[in-house]
Order: C-alpha cells, then sequence, then structure tokens
C-alpha cells in the first residue's frame, strides 16, 4: 500500500464548541463478577446481563443477584458489590461520585482523594460522605430501615434524619430509623470472609506489575498482568498481549455501544479490553500489535475509542455495505485524537497530552485548521475495516460482520468526525438482542426512596425521546442545551429515583465508642422482625445530655450476612454463561457442581475478657500471606547434643584406669 494513499483529508474544520460542558475524564468499569450480576443503562427500561469493560457512568443501575458478587473500578477506587445489592450511579463526574446503595453490601476502597471532591453513598435512611483515603463497608439491611457503616482506614460522616456524626478509623456505626434516626457506634468488628476477600483484591492491584508503567488511575490496569508482557520498544515501554487470535488487530473483536455524553463507545470482548482501548494508543512493532500508553506523569483522561473515522462520499458503495457504511483506524503514537462530541479546547489538549507523547501546538493546528492527517497503522495490513449502518447501530459484534478495507477504497476515502450512524436502542443497550427474564432488583427495593446529602443532577432523559433528536444529526450527541429542552417536554422517567434532601443537621458531633457487640449478635432477627432499637442521642438544642449508652438486648446487623460458605468463584474477570456466551470451561480444581467451596479457614485470636480491643489499623487476615518484606522469626539457639564418643576414646580411658 503506496504512502499517498494513507493520506486522509478533513472534510470539515474541527473547532472545539464554546460554551457546552466537557464530559468527565473519568468512568466506571466492571472488571469482574461471578454470578448472576445484571445492568441497565441509562434512559431506559429493560435489564440485560452485565458485560466486563462497558463503561459504567451517570444513571446507569447495577444488580448483584443472590450469591452474587462483582468488582467495578473508577480510575484508583474499587468498589466491591456483595449478594443482593443495588446500586446505582446518581452522579459521576470529576468531582463528584455519588452512589445510591438501595440494599445489600458496598465494599470501597479508596486510594487517592482530592480535597475538593465529593463521594457520597445514599442509602434509604442517611447519607455517608467520605473525607479520606481508607477502606469502608455499607450495608443496608432488606428493611431499609436499618444501615451499618463500617470504617477499617479513613474517616466520614453519617447525616440523617436531623442529624449528624462523624466516624473514624476502627468504628462501625448501626443506624435504624427513617424519619429519626437512631444510632450507636461500636469498635469495628473482626474482617468476616468478605472483608477477607475484598482485601484479597487489593493486595493484588497495590503489587500490579503494570503500576511501574502506567498512572494508578488509569481505570482496568490490573488486567494487563496476565495477559500480556511489557517490553521495550522505540515507542518506550510498550504492552504485548498475548493468546490473541491470528489477524488479531486492535478494535475488531467487540461492538459499538451508545453512551452518553461520548456517544459511541467501544466494548471489547477480551477480559483485558477496557484499559488499552480508553487510553494510550496502538503500534504495529516487532510484527506485533502493541499498546503504547501515555506518560505516567498524567493522570490519563478516558476516551470512548482512540480511532479516527473514515467514511463520506461513495466509500460504504466501493466497499458494498450501503452507503451509511463506517471504517475506522486505530490511531498511532503522536497522532490526534480529534472527539466526535462537544468539548472545549482545554478538555482536547488534556485527552490527548495525558495519552500519548504530543505537544499542545500540533492539537491547536488540528483543531483549527482544515489539516492532512496520514496516519499510520493504516498501513498494517487488516487494520481497517468497515461495517454497515445497520450493524454498527444494533450493537452487533464486528468480527462477523465487518469487512477489511482495500488500498483502493482507503484512497478515495475521507477522514470524518464521528461516526454517521444514529443509535438504535440495542446499540443503549449493548446487545442485538436482549435476552427476557434476566434477574432483577424486586420493584420494592427500587422505589424506595434515598437520603441525600449532595443533591444530585436530574435524572436521565429517556432514550425515547431524544432518538428522534439523534435520528437528526447521526453520530453527534445531544448537547446540554438540546438535552435541557427535551427534559422539560418529555414525561418523567418511569424509575426515577426519589431522593430526600438531608435536612439541615447539628455540627457534627463524635459519639462515644461502645464495646465490641457480641460476636453472634451481627445477624438479622429471623421470621423478619425488627431489631429493637436504642436510644438516640440528644438533640443538640435540648439542654438534656445524652443518654448512657446502653447494649442493645437484641443488637442490629449489617444488611450483608454471609452464607455458610462463600459462592463459588468463576475464572477471574469472567462473567457467568449468559444465553449469547458459551459456558466457560471450569479450572481443573474447581469444586463440583451445586456443591459451595468451602470458605477460607480462619484462626481468631483468643484474648483475656478485659483485655483492650486490638488497635484500628488495616485489618490484617491471619489466613492470607505475612506482610511484604516481613523478616522470618528469629530462632532460638539451643545446646547441640553431646557427641558420641569414638571407639578409640573409651579404650584410652580403660588404659588410664
Amino acid at each position: 500500500m503506496k504512502s499517498a494513499r494513507l493520506t486522509l483529508v478533513f472534510i470539515i474544520s474541527v473547532v472545539p464548541f464554546l460554551g457546552q460542558a466537557d464530559p468527565p475524564a473519568r468512568i466506571g468499569r466492571i472488571g469482574y463478577m461471578t454470578g448472576s450480576v445484571s445492568f441497565q443503562p441509562a434512559g431506559v427500561e429493560e435489564w440485560v446481563p452485565a458485560l466486563p469493560n462497558r463503561p459504567i457512568t451517570t444513571g446507569d443501575q447495577i444488580w448483584v443477584d443472590d450469591g452474587a458478587r462483582a468488582e467495578m473500578h473508577v480510575g484508583a477506587t474499587a468498589l466491591r458489590l456483595g449478594s443482593q445489592t443495588a446500586f446505582q450511579f446518581l452522579n459521576l463526574d470529576d468531582q463528584t461520585a455519588q452512589i445510591q446503595l438501595s440494599t445489600g453490601s458496598l465494599s470501597v476502597h479508596i486510594q487517592y482523594l482530592d480535597t475538593n471532591q465529593i463521594f457520597e453513598v445514599d442509602t434509604p435512611n442517611l447519607a455517608f460522605s467520605i473525607y479520606s483515603l481508607g477502606d469502608y463497608r455499607i450495608d443496608v439491611l432488606p428493611d431499609s430501615q436499618t444501615t451499618v457503616v463500617t470504617v477499617r482506614t479513613g474517616a466520614g460522616d453519617v447525616t440523617g434524619g436531623g442529624q449528624a456524626f462523624s466516624l473514624s478509623q476502627g468504628e462501625q456505626a448501626s443506624v435504624v430509623g427513617d424519619q429519626s434516626i437512631n444510632y450507636n457506634v461500636y469498635n469495628a468488628p473482626p474482617p468476616d470472609w468478605w472483608d477477607s476477600w475484598c482485601l484479597e483484591r487489593e493486595m493484588r492491584e497495590e503489587h500490579s506489575p503494570s503500576l511501574r508503567y502506567v498512572h494508578a488511575d488509569m481505570t482496568g490496569y490490573v488486567d494487563l498482568d496476565d495477559n500480556g508482557d511489557w517490553r521495550s520498544s522505540p515507542y518506550g515501554e510498550v504492552w504485548v498481549p498475548r493468546d490473541v487470535p491470528d489477524g488479531w488487530a486492535p478494535y475488531h473483536y467487540g461492538h459499538w455501544s451508545w453512551i452518553d455524553p461520548w456517544g459511541w463507545t467501544w466494548v471489547d470482548d477480551a477480559s483485558w479490553g477496557f484499559a488499552p482501548f480508553h487510553y494510550g494508543r496502538w503500534a504495529y512493532w516487532d510484527n506485533n500489535w502493541a499498546w503504547v500508553p501515555g506518560p505516567l506523569s498524567d493522570t490519563p483522561v478516558y476516551a470512548p475509542a482512540l480511532v479516527a473515522w473514515v467514511g463520506g462520499g461513495g466509500f460504504g458503495a466501493s466497499i458494498s455495505l450501503g452507503a451509511a457504511a463506517v471504517a475506522w483506524v486505530p490511531l498511532g503514537p503522536r497522532e490526534v485524537y480529534v472527539p466526535p462530541y462537544q468539548v472545549s479546547s482545554s478538555y482536547a489538549t488534556r485527552v490527548n497530552i495525558s495519552n500519548t507523547v504530543i505537544t499542545n501546538f500540533n492539537v491547536t493546528n488540528i483543531y483549527n485548521n482544515v489539516t492532512t492527517v496520514t496516519y499510520v497503522n493504516a498501513r498494517v495490513p487488516n487494520a481497517v475495516v468497515a461495517v454497515s449502518a445497520q450493524a454498527m447501530g444494533s450493537a452487533q459484534s464486528v468480527h462477523e460482520v465487518s469487512r477489511p478495507v482495500s488500498a483502493q477504497a482507503l484512497s478515495s476515502a475521507q477522514v470524518i468526525r464521528s461516526a454517521q450512524v444514529a443509535p438504535q436502542r440495542q446499540a443503549v443497550l449493548g446487545r442485538p438482542n436482549a435476552p427476557a427474564n434476566v434477574p432483577h432488583p424486586p420493584s420494592a427495593v427500587t422505589s424506595r426512596p434515598i437520603v441525600a446529602k449532595t443533591t444530585p443532577p436530574p435524572p436521565p432523559v429517556p432514550f425515547a425521546s431524544r432518538q428522534q433528536a439523534l435520528q437528526a444529526h447521526p453520530g453527534v450527541p445531544l448537547n446540554t442545551q438540546q438535552m435541557q429542552q427535551i427534559r422539560r417536554s418529555a414525561p418523567p422517567p418511569a424509575q426515577a429515583v426519589v431522593v430526600k434532601q438531608a435536612p439541615p443537621a447539628p455540627q457534627v458531633v463524635k459519639p462515644a465508642v461502645a464495646p465490641n457487640p457480641p460476636r453472634n449478635a451481627m445477624q438479622p432477627r429471623p421470621g423478619g422482625q425488627q431489631p429493637s432499637q436504642t436510644a438516640a442521642p440528644a438533640q443538640v438544642n435540648k439542654p438534656a445530655p445524652p443518654p448512657a449508652y446502653r447494649p442493645p438486648a437484641q443488637p442490629v446487623q449489617p444488611a450483608y450476612h454471609p452464607p455458610a460458605s462463600p459462592p463459588v468463584e468463576q475464572p477471574a474477570n469472567r462473567p457467568a454463561a449468559s444465553p449469547e456466551r458459551p459456558e466457560e470451561t471450569k479450572p481443573a480444581n474447581a469444586p463440583p457442581p451445586n456443591r459451595p467451596a468451602t470458605p477460607p479457614e480462619r484462626r481468631e485470636e483468643v484474648r483475656p475478657e478485659n483485655a483492650p480491643p486490638p488497635p484500628p489499623n488495616r485489618p490484617a487476615v491471619e489466613s492470607m500471606r505475612p506482610p511484604a518484606n516481613q523478616p522470618p522469626p528469629k530462632q532460638e539457639k539451643t545446646a547441640p547434643p553431646p557427641k558420641e564418643k569414638k571407639a578409640e576414646d573409651k579404650k584410652t580411658e580403660k588404659d588410664k584406669e
């Protein structure tokens, strides 16, 4: 293929739009799940089986069914969801992560938190605001009237029922009630098997070899470790995937999904297929495709797909896919990414310089001029493929419906700002055929009002209300003004979240910490009986002091009560089998079907009855590996056993006698 045929000309002047809010630079992603995990995208009513690598953002909901669990990351923050958990992002942008937890268990591990960022978990009876790095667990009982907040490390504030109090490292609060709350604060109990599993996952991340090459705020970096190798190249350190099919190329094995506010978003099929398709660049080097991450010093900015779009004119007819056919080429190192959504110039600079080595001058030149660009990856055989508008708009698998683009077709192609394809409902769901009878939370759970300290944004506009506007300008996401106009005229969403703004509370007070509750008292009462309520602290505006702490006769317990043994594990980063995904091969040491796996042995420390509680540092799980760099215990020296006397020595003694 001659280089002259690789020169693709912009047919429009690509100038950033002014007065438009930039999209978030961070996103959520489910990287691990076992059991049945369901997903409801913002703006639709259907539930579908959750897919790994599908970006999660504001308005998206997740249901973790009975016996299942899931792990999600937002940059360096890990969110782990236990069995029977209903989760939703009320808001997720660069400044705010606001979560709705209607029932179930959520463990949060935060490694980075700026002073101006908000991290809030809202439940049916309280809002928990996290202000420090650390490890947290929030449990909501099925009755929705009880929330238990555990702070292993870190600090935060609880707000609800006109009251507010703070929690510090090593403390647990049990909060009961709705309009008015009663609460007690205990020393945090020892970790259970769920806490131990979360800690094991955190240790895996902290010891990831990939952290030597990528920023810790890059979502999905952990999955690179077991699926490829880091090598030195002319581009610096690059990552080369293992076990890919013959003829594999980036952005070929997966599908396109429509996710606002970015528009067309790539969802890869590979278990590791998140970070290399939303950050960095791809290069063909040493007869392999290699992923080139951005500068290690810059916090990476998420992009829906780092490709250049090809189409327009008679391109579709030249490859017999129809006039609206579209193709794409993976961007190479130092090539500029032109967002197809409306952004500011500063965002355009950040999304480029954080993902490749490029100068601000190059970015400005591309954005403000009609520019001729040569894409180096277009020289690579099988790098450019095309699909029909119908296939793309309905989220069909690319490698099943795509066609390679010949040199002749590419020579007459034009670079376009975006894929000029209007999304269908299947593209929002991420599946061409949504399966029926997908597990989802009961209506009694989804209809629960929640308490919020921070006012969340309005609910997403239903896709049905904005589909006509999207068809008028195919491939271009709606801007803020268009969305506001549609929201004013559209009917309200059928399942809008009812938010009860937390009323003004007195100044945050530090409650007295009670002793640990009895170990076996941490279970909900059978038969659906309500736990007894403990006395509430006195209001600040009342002269009477708070009543003394009295242990409840039947103490309340966190919502998540683990079964006798943890659920059977599936291989990491593999979802449960679904009608569209074949049953996966179980490892040789997997337990037989219908038999629960044996939980890890727990050895508890025997402590004197009146001994003080252990220090509230990060829990050390005895059944796990010892801390790194810890020297082995010293062995006491003992005297060697007496040597046996030889025959000659015995003879000499006899002669002396």
